[in-house]
């Protein structure tokens, strides 16, 4: 059976997933009653470990230092006693090798050569060169439906992230194109990197400190 996280533990998640977020975003994220989690996340800004505040017209709730540190030792406690900390690794390993894979799908789904050496705005026009990136983004949903699977078979909390990058890429298959690379939305491109911020955060690893990735099957 798998481990299924507290209330906390996925509050303070919710937040450093998502950076800034707002009460239903956070009950949202892992399916949680908005009511609840309002609650406790002033429980929450009242210890210290969030804050509330806006920027360029949007606010909401982000981590404190203190958060951070105590989500921190709260998913160290939680891997502790599930006994899973090496399945993670060991998948968290398999989501590096193709981790450069993703970022230059969604950079060329940006940018493309423009015939002179240099680098032009993908306007979508060339029908080969997008095609080519959606394969691989169809790979790439594979990958990390597979991980999701997996991982939430262990650690509850780590469910959907399949599911949420190919509902993504079928919307851009139906033409609707900034569902690559979205913020603030579940595009491609912030789920993949959200499943990265959680394996991080799952095995206490900084950016910086990251091993040298393997090369993708």
């Amino acid at each position: 059976m798998a481990t299924s996280s507290t209330p906390e533990l996925l509050v303070l998640h919710a937040v450093r997933l998502r950076g800034m977020t707002t009460e239903a975003e956070a009950a949202a994220r892992f399916g949680l009653d908005a009511d609840a989690v309002g609650e406790l996340l002033l429980d929450l800004q009242a210890y210290g470990r969030v804050t509330r505040s806006g920027f360029a017209g949007t606010s909401g709730w982000s981590l404190t230092d203190a958060g951070r540190t105590e989500g921190e030792r709260l998913l160290a406690e939680e891997l502790a006693r599930s006994g899973h900390g090496p399945f993670v690794r060991e998948r968290y390993e398999t989501f590096l090798a193709y981790n450069e894979r993703c970022l230059t799908a969604c950079t060329d789904w940006q940018l493309r050569p423009d015939g002179s050496g240099r680098l032009a705005v993908n306007t979508h026009a060339d029908a080969d060169w997008d095609g080519r990136i959606l394969d691989e983004l169809t790979v790439l949903g594979g990958v990390i439906d597979t991980l999701a699977a997996e991982l939430g078979s262990r650690l509850d909390r780590f469910s959907g992230y399949g599911d949420r990058f190919t509902g993504a890429l079928a919307r851009v298959r139906r033409g609707e194109f900034s569902w690559v690379d979205r913020p603030r939305a579940d595009s491609c491109h912030t789920v993949w990197m959200e499943l990265h911020e959680d394996l991080l955060a799952t095995l206490g690893i900084r950016r910086g400190e990251e091993p040298v990735p393997p090369a993708a099957g």
